[in-house]
C-alpha cells in the first residue's frame, strides 16, 4: 500500500503544473432554457385567451339578430305611414299606392336612420329606392364614402384578429350572395315575395361587393288588410362590424397589457429560480474541480422554498462529504499506525531469529512471529469489515427484525457453548397483557444488528469476573426499543466513555494477552446502530457508596 502511494505521488509530482490564473471568459447573457419554458407556457396561455376572446361569433350573431328586429320594427312604422298617407282610394277600383308620394314619404322617413329602403307595388315591380334620386338626366345613385383618416397600430392588429376570426368563426359561413340586378323585382328577393303574401320576412346575405353582410327585412304595406306593396329595408354590416371591432380593440388592449405583465412576471419568476439554481450549479462545479475547502455552497435557506431546501441539502451534502473524506484520511492514518506496530515487531523478530542459534530462543521468536501474523490477519479482517460496512449498509435490504427473539437466540447459544466459570447471561423481556412476551420489532438489517449485540455481549464477558452475571434487558420506551447490557466488571476509565467508540481504541482487562482485540468492535457497533437511526451509549454503574461496580451499554432503536 505504501509503495503504491509513493509511486502515485512521484508520478503526480513529475507532471507539469501551471500556476497561472485562468483567464475569465465573458459569456454572452441570454435567456436560460428554464426562462424560455416559463415564458412560453405563460405567454401561450395569454395568447390563447386573447385569440379565444377575439372569436366573437355569438356576439356577432346576436348583433345580426338585433339588426333584423330593428329593421322589422322600422319597416312596420314605414309601412303603416305609407298605408295611411300615400294611398289613393279610387272609386270602383279600390285602394292603390301613389308612387311619387310614396317615394317622397319613404325618403323622408329613412333619412334619419341611414337605412336603404325600396318599395315594391302589389305586382312586385320596384317603384322606389332611397339610394336613387330622380333627375332630368336619369337616376343618380347615392353611395356613402368611408370617413377619412389612417389606421393606428392597434387598429391594424385588431384587423388582423378580425380577419383571423372571420376565417374561423361559424357566423362567417357561406351565406347566399347578394346581387342587385339592373331592373329589380320582387322575384329577386324571397323575403319580398313572402311579404306580398302578408307575412314579414328577413334575410342575411353575403355582400361581396361591400365586403360584409347585407341584412334585409320586408314588411307588407296594407290598407284595410289589403296588401298594396312591400317595403324592403336593407342595412350593411358596417356599423355592426364597427361595434365588433370596438370590442376586439378593447379585448386586444387588455390582452396586450396582460401579456406585458405576464412577460415581466415570468422573467422575474424565472430569474428567481434559474439564477439561484445556476449559482448552486456553479458552486457545485467549483467544489468538484477545486483543490481546497474554501469553495462554499451559497446559503439560500432564507428563501424558505424548494430552492432554499436544495441549497441546504447541497451544503449538508458538501459538509458530509468533507467529513467523510476526513474520516477516510483518519482511518487510513489509523490503519497505517496499527499495522505498523505488528510489522515492526515481526521485522525485529525475523532479524533476531536469523542471528540466534539457540533452538529454545528460536522457538520463542517463531511463536512471537506467529502471534504477530495472527494479529495482522485479525487487523486486516476487521479493517476490511469496517471499510465494507458503509457500502453493505447502503445495499442491504431492510426488513422486520424481532429484537426479543434475537436476544433469546444469542443467550441460548451462549448457554449451550459456555465453559465452567464463565459469566452467566440473564435476559429480562417485558410481558404483554395475558402473560405473553411483548414483541419488540424494528426495521433494519438482522445480520448487522446481531453483530452489534454479539460484540457488546462479548465485551461484557471479557470484563466480567469468573462466575459473574451479565444482565440483558429490552423494553419499549418513547417510541424506541431500548436494550441494556450490564456487567460486573471494573467499568470504563474516567473520561473514556466516548473514546471507547473510536477506531482502534483498546482498553483491555489486566492479564489479557496483548493484541487479542483490534479495537474496532465498538466502533463498528456504533456505526451500525447510527445507520439504523439509533444511538449507543456507555455509562458506569455505581453502588450506594459511589463505587464503580460495572459498566452499562444502552442501545436505542426506532420502533418499526
Amino acid at each position: 500500500m505504501a509503495l503504491d502511494i509513493a509511486t502515485a505521488t512521484t508520478e503526480t509530482s513529475a507532471a507539469p503544473v501551471s500556476h497561472a490564473a485562468p483567464v475569465p471568459v465573458r459569456r454572452r447573457k441570454r435567456l436560460s432554457p428554464l426562462t424560455r419554458r416559463i415564458l412560453a407556457v405563460n405567454v401561450l396561455a395569454v395568447a390563447l385567451l386573447g385569440i379565444g376572446l377575439s372569436y366573437l361569433g355569438q356576439y356577432q350573431q346576436s348583433l345580426v339578430t338585433t339588426e333584423q328586429e330593428s329593421l322589422k320594427t322600422q319597416g312596420q312604422i314605414f309601412a303603416a305611414a305609407l298605408g295611411d298617407g300615400a294611398v289613393l282610394d279610387v272609386a270602383g277600383e279600390g285602394v292603390a299606392l301613389i308612387p311619387e308620394l310614396a317615394r317622397d314619404m319613404m325618403r323622408r322617413l329613412v333619412e334619419p336612420t341611414h337605412t336603404r329602403a325600396r318599395l315594391f307595388d302589389d305586382q312586385g315591380a320596384l317603384i322606389g329606392d332611397t339610394r336613387l334620386l330622380g333627375g332630368t338626366g336619369g337616376s343618380v345613385q347615392i353611395t356613402e364614402l368611408p370617413p377619412p383618416g389612417g389606421t393606428t397600430f392597434i387598429e391594424r392588429v385588431g384587423g388582423w384578429f378580425r380577419d383571423l376570426a372571420d376565417g374561423t368563426a361559424p357566423w362567417s359561413e357561406d351565406y347566399r350572395p347578394y346581387r342587385e340586378r339592373a331592373k329589380e323585382s320582387a322575384a329577386d328577393y324571397p323575403e319580398v315575395q313572402r311579404a306580398l303574401q302578408g307575412d314579414m320576412g328577413t334575410a342575411v346575405r353575403n355582400d361581396q361587393a361591400e365586403g360584409g353582410l347585407m341584412i334585409t327585412a320586408a314588411v307588407p304595406v296594407t290598407r284595410y288588410k289589403q296588401v298594396l306593396g312591400v317595403v324592403l329595408l336593407s342595412q350593411g354590416s358596417r356599423d355592426l362590424e364597427q361595434a365588433v371591432q370596438a370590442v376586439r380593440f378593447e379585448i386586444l388592449r387588455v390582452v396586450l397589457i396582460v401579456l406585458a405583465v405576464t412577460v415581466l412576471l415570468s422573467i422575474y419568476l424565472a430569474s428567481s429560480i434559474a439564477q439561484p439554481v445556476r449559482r448552486l450549479a456553479a458552486a457545485a462545479e467549483r467544489v468538484r474541480r477545486g483543490h481546497g475547502r474554501q469553495m462554499a455552497i451559497p446559503d439560500l435557506t432564507q428563501r424558505r422554498d424548494e430552492i432554499g431546501d436544495l441549497s441546504g441539502s447541497l451544503r449538508d451534502m458538501t459538509s458530509a462529504l468533507w467529513q467523510r473524506m476526513d474520516a477516510i484520511e483518519r482511518f487510513a492514518a489509523d490503519v497505517a499506525h496499527e499495522i505498523k506496530n505488528p510489522l515492526t515487531s515481526l521485522k525485529s523478530a525475523v532479524e533476531t531469529a536469523a542471528r540466534v542459534d539457540d533452538p529454545v530462543k528460536q522457538r520463542k521468536l517463531l511463536s512471537l512471529i506467529l502471534e504477530d501474523v495472527a494479529r495482522l490477519d485479525r487487523l486486516i479482517t476487521d479493517i476490511s469489515d469496517a471499510s465494507r460496512l458503509d457500502a453493505e449498509l447502503s445495499r442491504s435490504e431492510v426488513g422486520w427484525v424481532m429484537i426479543d427473539r434475537m436476544l433469546e437466540t444469542l443467550v441460548d447459544v451462549h448457554r449451550e457453548t459456555d465453559i465452567a466459570g464463565a459469566p452467566q447471561l440473564v435476559l429480562n423481556l417485558p410481558e404483554a397483557p395475558g402473560g405473553r412476551p411483548d414483541p419488540l420489532a424494528v426495521q433494519g438489517i438482522e445480520s448487522r444488528l446481531v453483530q452489534v449485540f454479539r460484540n457488546l455481549i462479548a465485551n461484557a464477558i471479557s470484563f466480567s469476573p469468573p462466575g459473574g452475571q451479565i444482565r440483558i434487558a429490552a423494553q419499549r420506551q418513547d417510541g424506541r426499543v431500548v436494550v441494556t447490557i450490564e456487567d460486573d466488571g471494573p467499568g470504563v476509565p474516567p473520561g473514556k466513555l466516548e473514546a471507547i467508540f473510536e477506531r482502534f481504541y483498546s482498553e483491555r482487562p489486566a492479564g489479557e494477552k496483548f493484541g487479542t482485540h483490534s479495537g474496532l468492535g465498538l466502533s463498528i457497533s456504533k456505526q451500525i446502530v447510527e445507520a439504523h437511526r439509533g444511538t449507543i451509549a456507555c455509562e458506569n454503574r455505581h453502588n450506594a457508596d459511589g463505587k464503580v461496580v460495572g459498566a452499562r451499554f444502552t442501545v436505542r432503536l426506532p420502533v418499526a
